[in-house]
């Protein structure tokens, strides 16, 4: 009887030791908050970072930012919130430091944010973007209507079970440049992993939907992430691209077969990189074809 209770307490200890693991606050390095954001600068920052994609339902008409179409995922159908200055409906109600908590450690006033939400790559975003960010959303049209609402399966739609898959898989940090590296090469880095989330898209994942980070690029057969082909440098090359062929695309959409992307990338395409500048599709370009 003595070895079943000494047992029982055992299993009692190594489940509080896990469970205290899996729970623990994950947050990268604190912000600097007392920045001013400049919206100008915030307005370019929306469109690297894919927001008019995700959080605009453009293909039912929806305003702009007021809430996207649902990413199927083998956990359940995600809706993008809306994310204008509306203070009821959107993140007009937000402080400076909500924000914060969203972008760099997946955490929204409603608690854990799901990595449908790519805080994965946003959190390499530097603290002034994130206030300049901030500023050019609070200037968007308020929408007074809530999104459609998620559709999450059971377990997953207790929030509290993201702070285990937050343990596991979440290591918020700034970006760090290569040293060794051109600000060209390590400008497209930042971008392929940080604000225009390149790699969460064309990147596989595992059972729980965490990156394969050992396989980044290496393509998405379906599922959690979506279908997105490989764009490591061997497969570009494959298809004909080369730096400048491929900062065109990203440009205008036509492939070197004189193919024309439709689907989601077409959506990033014309919602996001057509708005970059000449030198950030240069710079991803050359990174993405590095080798």
């Amino acid at each position: 009887m003595k070895k079943r209770w000494w047992a029982v307490l055992a299993l009692v200890l190594v489940g509080m030791v896990a469970g205290s693991y899996l729970l623990r606050p994950i947050a990268g390095p604190p912000r600097d908050l007392t920045l001013s954001g400049d919206a100008a600068r915030g307005h370019y920052l929306i469109r690297l970072g894919g927001c008019v994609a995700c959080h605009t339902d453009a293909a039912n008409g929806g305003a702009l930012l007021a809430g996207g179409a649902a990413l199927e995922t083998d956990f359940g159908s995600f809706v993008a919130p809306n994310i204008t200055s509306d203070p009821q409906f959107g993140i007009g109600g937000w402080t400076l430091a909500q924000f914060s908590a969203a972008m760099s450690d997946g955490m929204g006033p409603q608690g854990h944010l799901y990595p449908a939400f790519p805080f994965e790559n946003y959190t390499l975003m530097s603290d002034q973007e994130i206030a300049d960010l901030y500023a050019a959303l609070l200037e968007t049209e308020p929408v007074a209507a809530p999104a459609a609402s998620s559709r999450i399966a059971f377990p997953f739609n207790i929030r509290t079970a993201m702070a285990g898959w937050k343990a596991l898989f979440f290591s918020p940090a700034r970006f760090e440049p290569e040293a060794d590296r051109s600000e060209i090469y390590n400008r497209g880095k930042y971008l392929a992993y940080g604000p225009a989330h390149c790699v969460a898209c064309h990147t596989p994942r595992n059972a729980l939907g965490a990156l394969d980070w050992d396989r980044a690029f290496a393509g998405s057969p379906g599922g959690t992430g979506g279908r997105a082909p490989a764009i490591t440098a061997p497969a570009l090359a494959a298809e004909g691209y080369d730096v400048e062929t491929l900062a065109q695309t990203l440009r205008d959409g036509f492939t070197p077969g004189f193919d024309i992307l439709g689907g989601t990338m077409g959506e990033v395409i014309a919602d996001s990189t057509s708005h970059w500048t000449d030198a950030d599709l240069f710079a991803l370009a050359s990174y993405l074809l590095a080798e």
